[in-house]
């Protein structure tokens, strides 16, 4: 399997953080914090996380859509 860096679709502001936990599979609530704690405490700068978020391509319709279908166990 190929994988790629998406925005995600499921987002919070962006879905750069999201993009970020599911290319790594980890969960998006650590990727967050650390995210938060980067920008307040480690100098690293909101900067980063903008141009993430205006260079991150959007997650193409058709990967959450089949992603909806694989985690729906409701038929």
């Amino acid at each position: 399997m190929n994988k790629k860096l998406y925005k995600s679709r499921n987002k919070s502001v962006c879905g750069v953080c999201a993009g970020f936990a599911e290319y790594f599979d980890v969960d998006v609530t650590l990727v967050r914090l650390a995210t938060f704690l980067l920008i307040f405490f480690g100098g690293v700068s909101i900067w980063a996380y903008i141009i993430a978020a205006i260079v991150m391509p959007e997650e193409p319709e058709e990967y959450y859509s089949s992603d909806i279908r694989a985690n729906n166990t409701d038929y």
